[in-house]
């Protein structure tokens, strides 16, 4: 299973960490794995390239896990669209896990 847990504090996302295979299919098949990891990079390279931002992401390719932090600071501008990006992606996890339950959960921490 999947594990994505979105860090809080006081009604900010600060980012996200995402750990585990969701054993939907074998690597290489497996369709959820591949929607998660498409959806992580969508927000990673929005952004991290797009926007110009430094947000953290760290990948552990061996273990499945996604670390990804906000940086601090930012203009009211670039934090409004981070904040749409990332509760963007919690609300298509969610949907994600609606479908399938047993590969993917979503918290919030």
């Amino acid at each position: 299973m999947t594990s994505v847990t979105f860090l809080t504090e006081e009604g900010r996302i600060n980012g996200f960490d995402a750990e585990g295979h969701s054993g939907y299919a074998e690597a290489g098949e497996d369709i959820v794995c591949a929607a998660i990891t498409s959806a992580v990079r969508l927000i990673d390279a929005t952004i991290n390239e797009v926007m110009g931002l430094c947000a953290s992401v760290k990948v552990d390719e061996k273990n499945g896990a996604i670390a990804f932090r906000l940086p601090g600071g930012l203009s009211q501008t670039a934090e409004s669209t981070c904040q749409s990006l990332l509760t963007g992606l919690m609300v298509y996890l969610a949907e994600l896990h609606d479908e399938y339950p047993e590969n993917v959960e979503v918290m919030e921490a």
